[in-house]
């Protein structure tokens, strides 16, 4: 994964999804990964699914940077429209797909990733499910259909590339 040539999809990290998932680090996890992308200037789509009743985006995300979020009622991300829409003119090939529901929406928007001929990384430990057996059965069912399931620190530190990056010092403080 290259910073140029890479887009973030960030899915339904808002507040009743966010409760439900417990002790879950899942979420924390998320927005290390959302202030990383600010920080690189990483393009990232934020979704928020049907806010009127599972709330909107959880503050930790709305305070990171401008990120604007694009509302859906589609389990797929990319079945609704404007999503779709500004994923098509971003244009990257690889594309980090984390969040909330693992089995449910972050799957059927991989699913529809990969049949768009990109290159999927899933994001483990930033996608959470009410479910572990849920959660654990969609990861290898991702990667089964040819996802590359990966970690917040092997993304931060892929997109680095080497300790001389300029930001090396800001990323790896979200970390420690």
């Amino acid at each position: 994964m290259d910073i140029e040539n890479t887009t973030i999809i960030c899915i339904d990290l808002q507040e009743k999804l966010c409760q439900m998932l417990k002790k879950n680090d899942s979420v924390e996890n998320s927005i290390k990964l959302l202030k990383a992308a600010s920080i690189l200037g990483i393009d990232t789509i934020i979704t928020e699914q049907y806010p009127r009743g599972l709330g909107s985006t959880i503050d930790e995300i709305k305070n990171i940077k401008n990120f604007n979020t694009i509302e859906k009622t589609t389990f797929s991300a990319l079945k609704t429209p404007e999503i779709e829409l500004e994923f098509d003119k971003l244009n990257r090939k690889n594309v980090v797909v984390f969040g909330i529901e693992t089995h449910i929406c972050v799957y059927q928007t991989v699913l529809d990733l990969i049949n768009k001929n990109c290159n999927v990384f899933v994001v483990c430990d930033c996608c959470g499910s009410r479910n572990k057996l849920n959660h654990k059965t969609a990861l290898r069912l991702m990667e089964s259909l040819g996802a590359k399931i990966t970690t917040l620190e092997i993304c931060l530190f892929e997109f680095l590339k080497s300790s001389k990056h300029p930001n090396f010092k800001e990323i790896q403080a979200l970390i420690k």
